[in-house]
């Protein structure tokens, strides 16, 4: 029973889930983009080159003489089907080119990381505390920043009060 309870809490975890939706989305997508290359791109590219069918390019390496691809398929006649990997890597290419944008988008959303603190040391018991710090979070001493005169450089001035 708890082998079946394991799984459960497996397959009901957001991660899981989260993963599933995204390749149910992924394979609806490259449907689309599949439907996109082969009836929208294809046809257009094809007519510029001469009223070429792309997957209907192949070599046949039987050494007989087929009008298409689907009659030398049909044959049994060893063929290779280039139009259909032209097809193939125009149809990858549009899917990395999605998801390079996609991954984009999601890298602009992430918040930037905040900057590290600048450190100075305390004066007192000199360790790291941060530059803007009023107070030691180590020693407890006061530190005060005061500008000498004209020149504006800042000198820390310790000021060690007693609790009582």
């Amino acid at each position: 029973m708890s082998f079946f309870r394991g799984f459960r809490e497996f397959a009901i975890r957001g991660n899981v889930v989260d993963m599933g939706i995204g390749v149910i989305i992924g394979a609806a997508f490259g449907g689309i983009v599949t439907s996109f290359v082969s009836d929208v791109l294809m046809p257009p590219i094809g007519l510029l080159l001469g009223k070429v069918n792309f997957s209907n390019l192949y070599i046949n390496l039987s050494g007989e003489h087929y009008s298409s691809l689907a009659e030398a398929q049909e044959a049994g006649a060893a063929t290779v089907n280039y139009g259909a990997f032209i097809e193939t890597v125009i149809h990858f290419v549009i899917i990395a080119f999605a998801a390079y944008l996609i991954i984009i988008q999601m890298n602009k959303l992430r918040r930037v990381p905040m900057e590290s603190t600048k450190q100075k040391s305390c004066p007192y018991c000199f360790s790291d505390i941060p530059s803007r710090a009023l107070r030691c979070p180590n020693c407890t001493s006061i530190i005060e920043e005061r500008r000498k005169n004209a020149s504006k450089r800042k000198e820390a001035v310790v000021r060690i009060s007693s609790r009582k």
